[in-house]
């Protein structure tokens, strides 16, 4: 029996999947992809009531009810937040996690985010995926080495703007209109996340917020009417030649973005 192609969000904090990545994972899932869900930090900054253990064990367990609605494979989260620093010991643990599952997809956060914990999320998503092959690179836990060809695939970030306001144009955008029923009840199910973010950042409809991102880069894209956006990482170092597996699988649910440069 072959195995299923695999592909991985690998993102900072509980709930920025479901922001702006879960459509297209669910999308691939639809095609046969395994789907794996990986937040590096625990989350436990975001409250504005609970302790530092309570609301990471909360956290935790809002990612485990979204993964069991969604089918996605969990993998724990590897530090506190605003602990996701870029060095060897991260790095160590997340390409132990891509030797293990051995994805072709990797989709990860924006190199120009908003917050430094997803900046760095994407460098060690990217530096792991890099290392996957080096016999020496530090691995934690130790796992054999993977050669197999790897994408990587960058969101649009969280409010769709680097963090000087200026306009993030992705790639190509995905149809997600299929899955935003299901968008939606997998983001309630971050309840402290909510509750937190009407505190800390004013957003009173949270999963509005999330139907408004969507709306914004369906109508963007001239063809749908909600869409995830991407931006595709040179091949260099992580497969043989170029390759768009998500246009490949998906096809007619990929329009390109005419105005990306």
């Amino acid at each position: 029996m072959s195995r299923k192609p695999v592909a991985i969000a690998i993102v900072a904090h509980p709930d920025d999947i479901e922001f702006m990545f879960m459509g297209t994972l669910l999308n691939l899932q639809r095609h046969g992809y395994e789907i794996h869900y990986m937040t590096l930090a625990n989350g436990n900054c975001g409250t504005a009531v609970d302790d530092s253990e309570t609301i990471a064990a909360k956290r935790k367990g809002e990612c485990l009810a979204s993964c069991a609605i969604s089918g996605a494979i969990y993998h724990p989260s590897i530090c506190n937040d605003l602990e996701v620093f870029y060095n060897t010991e991260n790095c160590a643990k997340v390409i132990s996690v891509i030797r293990e599952i051995n994805p072709s997809i990797i989709l990860t956060q924006s190199p120009d985010d908003y917050m430094e914990d997803h900046i760095n999320t994407c460098r060690l998503a990217v530096s792991a995926a890099f290392c996957r092959g080096m016999l020496n690179a530090k691995c934690s836990p130790q796992r054999d080495v993977i050669q197999d060809d790897v994408v990587v695939y960058h969101a649009i970030p969280h409010g769709l703007m680097d963090p000087f306001r200026r306009l993030i144009e992705p790639e190509f955008f995905v149809n997600v209109e299929q899955e935003m029923d299901l968008k939606w009840k997998l983001l309630e199910c971050h309840k402290s996340q909510k509750e937190w973010l009407d505190v800390s950042q004013g957003m009173d409809a949270y999963q509005s917020t999330m139907v408004e991102f969507m709306e914004n880069l369906g109508k963007r894209s001239g063809k749908f009417k909600y869409a995830e956006g991407f931006r595709r990482r040179s091949w260099l170092g992580f497969s043989a030649n170029e390759w768009d597996p998500i246009k490949e699988v998906l096809g007619d649910d990929v329009v390109a973005n005419p105005l990306y440069k």
